[in-house]
């Protein structure tokens, strides 16, 4: 690739999502796509996820999170994507019908000409600063992704006794990797009241494990100086704040904070790319496709994902979308919504523009015993799921048929 060439398709992330899009572009006749990863490897997060569960839905197997990306590092392998690592993409801009991307590698910028770019940065984890964790700020606070890291990476053993703060699936796993590595878990605390990660993790990393789980409780204050010493827990009123003098001090060493995860869409915004306050990530059509014509987005960085085989799924569809795209540009003159009805609290594309086979991936706004998501336009019913019990924390995906552009609901209705 020469300095002033042009490239099909940018993809910027090499996760699950930045790697299934980078071959999917060139297997649908992206002559040269260009794949840029700010770390020195492959994979994203992938590489530090030892556990298994990868793969079920995309392979039909039970694979590690290494085994899982090495699969995609093969497929990219006998491709002719180019692969840029220690690469930071830092602004886009239109520039007429191209778009310029200005790239980092090694301190130094170079602009970078692209038919079109599919955003797939993954997404970071929520800090201590963005829960407002009351009391001092000791050694041993961790985010769940950061303690992963470090044991499963770096092999650091980081506490001999930890609280996990929230019950997202990463905090849950990490609650069964330290106990099998000889640390013991005195609690799990949730402030809402059902529990934040997959059923199976709640089974499988917790009670298996006999590791409690407190719902509708928080954190009244941090104690230590130097390293953590201790937490106090207390229940949550229902006036939604904390009751204090009902608490009670937990001792440990340790706080693993797993309280969500946020779109790292930093970029996106720099881009001007249309954000949904919902999902905090892009919104998109059918196609993954933004609000800027030839950008698109896919992942973590478009919304929170529960399983990486759909994060994957995801990356092919914008991979396939960005190299049709840059064969034949065509900007939809009709677009129209996918509303979020009755208990629905956000759906995945956010709009439709042509007819077609697409998945309407969703969430529940709150945990709904015996129901049914049904998918609408008008009277007209599309497609509908039953479910015996649906967990707010859960992804939903719905493959419907469009076969007009007219407005397209989506509701939750009790069985």
């Amino acid at each position: 690739m020469t300095p002033d060439a042009i490239l099909d398709v940018l993809v910027i992330g090499a996760g699950p999502a930045g790697m299934a899009a980078a071959s999917a572009a060139f297997e649908h006749g992206a002559r040269t796509v260009l794949l840029v990863e700010r770390d020195n490897r492959l994979g994203g997060i992938l590489f530090q996820c030892i556990h298994n569960g990868f793969g079920l839905y995309r392979y039909r197997e039970e694979l590690t999170g290494p085994e899982y990306a090495e699969l995609d590092i093969e497929r990219l392998a006998s491709s002719q994507v180019i692969i840029q690592s220690e690469t930071f993409a830092v602004d886009i801009v239109r520039d007429d019908a191209l778009l310029r991307v200005l790239l980092i590698q090694r301190g130094k910028a170079d602009w970078v000409c692209t038919k079109s770019v599919v955003l797939a940065m993954g997404c970071r984890e929520r800090t201590a600063g963005a829960i407002s964790l009351p009391g001092p700020r000791p050694s041993g606070i961790y985010t769940a992704g950061s303690a992963q890291r470090l044991m499963n990476i770096q092999n650091i053993k980081i506490g001999t006794r930890a609280v996990i703060v929230g019950s997202g699936d990463i905090g849950m796993i990490m609650a069964r990797r330290m106990t099998l590595e000889g640390s013991s878990i005195a609690a799990v605390t949730e402030i809402m009241p059902h529990p934040g990660g997959l059923a199976r993790n709640i089974h499988q990393c917790l009670h298996d494990f006999d590791i409690p789980l407190y719902l509708s409780t928080g954190i009244s204050n941090v104690y230590g100086r130097h390293r953590v010493e201790g937490i106090r827990i207390a229940p949550v009123g229902a006036d939604g704040t904390l009751e204090d003098a009902r608490g009670r001090d937990i001792e440990c060493d340790t706080i693993l904070l797993s309280v969500g995860l946020i779109p790292e869409n930093e970029l996106s915004r720099k881009a001007h790319v249309m954000l949904d306050p919902r999902t905090q990530g892009a919104m998109v059509d059918a196609r993954c496709m933004t609000s800027i014509p030839g950008v698109f987005a896919c992942g973590n960085v478009l919304h929170v994902h529960d399983v990486a085989d759909f994060v994957s799924e995801e990356g092919s569809l914008a991979g396939k979308s960005a190299a049709i795209w840059s064969q034949k540009p065509i900007i939809p003159r009709i677009s129209v919504p996918v509303s979020c009805g009755q208990d629905i609290r956000y759906t995945v594309p956010q709009k439709i523009n042509e007819p077609g086979d697409i998945v309407i991936s969703l969430r529940v706004l709150k945990p709904r015993p015996s129901c049914r998501i049904i998918v609408k336009q008008g009277n007209r019913v599309l497609a509908k799921k039953s479910f015996i019990r649906l967990q707010s924390s859960e992804m939903v995906r719905i493959p419907v048929t469009i076969e007009s552009i007219e407005s397209v609901e989506v509701v939750c209705e009790t069985t």
